[in-house]
Formats: structure tokens, C-alpha cells, sequence
């Protein structure tokens, strides 16, 4: 079993840059301590013959065939615009300098 130590609290908030106070180490410590004990109870299991699990369905990598297929004309996608000029869609300068 891993062993939750202090030191090791206090490297991980190190590398996570955050600080705690001592009651927030201890609770951080006691929670650290739970998921070790949780896990190593896990390893408990017989999983004998069981395969590891991958992917939740069977399905893998379905894609479709890249096909070209015909779109709208610029005239049909210009159709319904509120303000165009005839070749693009205007719309109000969101951007101010």
C-alpha cells in the first residue's frame, strides 16, 4: 500500500501550485488515504478471464465515406439574408478598435 505521507502532501501541492493550511493537509491526507484503501480493495477482485474493457460499445472508428455531394447556390444561400452585396453576407463590426 502507498504510504500517505506528509512529504508526499506537501510535494503534490508543490507541483499543483496550491497552498493549503494544516487542517486542509490533514482532510487532503484523509481523502488521499480513502482512495488508496478503495483501490487496493478493488485489487481484491477476482478478474480472472475477464477482458479488459476498451470501449464501452463494440463500435470502433465509424466513419463515413467522404462523398462530394452538391450544395445551395450562392444566390439560394443569399436568399433569406437580411443585408447582403450580392456576393456576401453583411453583418454588423462586432470588433471595435
Amino acid at each position: 500500500m502507498v504510504a500517505i505521507t506528509d512529504q508526499l502532501i506537501d510535494d503534490l501541492t508543490h507541483l499543483s501550485r496550491l497552498s493549503f493550511d494544516e487542517t486542509e493537509k490533514e482532510a487532503i491526507k484523509t481523502d488521499m488515504e480513502q482512495m488508496v484503501l478503495f483501490v487496493e480493495k478493488l485489487k481484491e477482485v477476482d478478474t480472472t478471464g475477464v477482458a479488459p474493457l476498451l470501449h464501452i460499445t463494440p463500435n470502433q472508428n465509424i466513419f463515413r465515406e467522404d462523398i462530394v455531394e452538391g450544395s445551395i447556390s450562392r444566390e439560394e444561400a443569399l436568399q433569406n439574408v437580411p443585408k447582403t452585396d450580392g456576393t456576401y453576407i453583411q453583418v454588423p463590426k462586432v470588433i471595435k478598435k
